[in-house]
């Protein structure tokens, strides 16, 4: 008897040592995730305010204090640098002085000393350009679809890349602006495959419009392509045919519209432009790998 009230005491002793040491490593486990997560949010609070200086710096066009924001090894899904990706800021706001930039943070992703932010960008602008002789105001309205890497270095969040998922900006000028264009084309396309690139617009009847749709390369200095312009369908439908590039290199497709009116009949008519606009978004190119074979290749090799 006393041998099994031993044995169950013993059981009892090793039950309750068990839950005492089960219970200290909870309390511990729990801890630990308080602490974690406690971290967090201190370091997705410093990324939210290095992105709000980001906005900050950008709004008054202050570009060293935008330059601190981005490591010195900074290059973007163009394969743009530092120095070139803040030339081409500086380009911008000397092209549309009243530039203003809005940033909706949709997510954040932390990783040790690595973070990673999904964000939707927009800007807004008045520009200026002459048509029959008279200067005109126009709409600049700019969407973006991107995400922002950061590494942490001592204790401050630095830009280490960027990568745009999707841009889209359309630029209105006289009665143009209030056209709605559309511009169909894809948000990314292996390099060297066709694809079809189609401009719809709302044009009135009574207006007459021409249009012309073109390629460009991502590169720095950019290459301004020759434009031909083409009287849009019936439908309003302008479509044209490229091939990606293949140079590994990201697009854009750039439609330009003209719109007129024409005034009196016969040979007294005269056809007035009253109107432009232009619609550009981007198509990321896929790179090409030249480093797969199939197994079909490596057997004829052997």
């Amino acid at each position: 008897m006393k041998r099994i009230l031993l044995i169950s005491f013993l059981t009892c002793a090793v039950f309750i040592s068990s839950n005492m040491t089960a219970n200290a490593f909870n309390l511990n486990f729990k801890k630990a995730q308080i602490s974690y997560e406690k971290n967090i949010k201190l370091e997705e609070k410093q990324i939210r305010e290095t992105m709000n200086s980001q906005l900050r710096f950008a709004n008054k066009h202050n570009l060293e204090g935008l330059s601190s924001i981005y490591s010195n090894n900074f290059v973007n899904n163009d394969g743009f640098d530092k120095k070139v990706y803040l030339k081409l800021v500086e380009d911008t706001w000397e092209t549309y002085p009243d530039i203003s930039y809005n940033t909706e943070i949709k997510e954040i992703d932390i990783n040790g000393n690595y973070a990673s932010v999904e964000v939707y960008e927009t800007a807004v602008a008045v520009a200026y350009d002459t048509i029959n002789d008279v200067k005109i105001a126009g709409e600049l309205n700019s969407f973006a679809k991107g995400i922002y890497h950061f590494e942490k270095v001592g204790n401050k969040w630095l830009m280490i890349s960027e990568n745009m998922l999707e841009e889209t900006s359309t630029l209105k000028y006289g009665d143009a602006r209030y056209l709605h264009l559309h511009l169909n084309v894809p948000k990314q396309i292996p390099a060297g495959k066709d694809y079809s690139s189609t401009l719809t617009i709302d044009a009135p009847k009574n207006l007459m419009a021409i249009g012309a749709i073109n390629r460009e390369k991502i590169v720095y200095p950019q290459n301004k392509p020759e434009e031909s312009f083409r009287v849009l369908s019936d439908d309003n439908r302008l479509e044209r045919i490229f091939t990606a590039n293949d140079e590994n290199v990201n697009e854009y497709n750039i439609a330009s519209v003209a719109i007129a009116r024409s005034l009196g009949e016969g040979d007294d008519a005269k056809v007035y432009m009253n109107g432009a606009a232009f619609v550009m978004t981007r198509i990321n190119v896929i790179p090409q790998n030249t480093m797969i074979k199939l197994e079909e290749e490596n057997a004829k090799a052997k």
